[in-house]
């Protein structure tokens, strides 16, 4: 059996492998494999928002093998994982300012060193060398599997919140300080 598309006709098991097109025009959408996705918590009057690409496991050994031990990697796909901040906040209890970074790792099985930079609109490879805003160290932890990679505030109160990474067994709870804002005398006792 064949099909018409765009003019040509195709056999219906080449129609299987082509990518999505919309029904309007010649333009086609690319299928991707890695998946956009988004994050953001309010933790008193500071915004934060995590905006990356989800890779996904598909049976493959992730940490040591698809991702190097010892060696700088964006936790995402395509774009490199962006992370911004509305005001000053403590990362693990290290300042860091106000602003927008991309967000790292250095994975190894005892301890992830966990990287803010400066470098923002760029790729997830390579690293951006001397552009380190803050490093901190997180000790990973396991959980159930995770096949595709997320980011999630499992934990939020009223001037902390923890930010997860979780992909395949691997997690790594990032702890967020925010300056607390005292309300004025009085207020909400209407």
């Amino acid at each position: 059996m064949r099909i018409r598309r765009y003019g040509r006709l195709l056999p219906v098991a080449s129609m299987l492998a082509l990518p999505f097109a919309p029904s309007l025009g010649t333009a086609q959408a690319v299928l991707r494999r890695s998946q956009h996705g988004s994050v953001s918590q309010t933790v008193n009057s500071t915004q934060i928002s995590l905006t990356y690409n989800r890779p996904v496991a598909r049976g493959r050994t992730l940490f040591g093998g698809v991702v190097r031990l010892r060696w700088p990697w964006n936790p995402g796909a395509d774009t490199a994982t962006q992370i911004a901040f509305s005001r000053d906040v403590a990362i693990a209890g290290q300042p860091l300012p106000a602003g927008s970074y991309t967000l790292w790792a250095i994975p190894d099985t005892a301890e992830w060193t966990v990287i803010f930079s400066t470098a923002t609109d760029v790729w997830h490879v390579p690293y951006p060398t001397g552009q380190d805003a803050l490093r901190v160290t997180i000790v990973p932890t396991t959980g159930d599997h995770m096949e595709t990679l997320a980011f999630h505030f499992p934990v939020v109160g009223p001037s902390s919140a923890t930010l997860r990474l979780h992909w395949g067994a691997t997690v790594i709870d990032i702890p967020i300080a925010v300056e607390a804002e005292l309300e004025p005398f009085g207020a909400g006792l209407d």
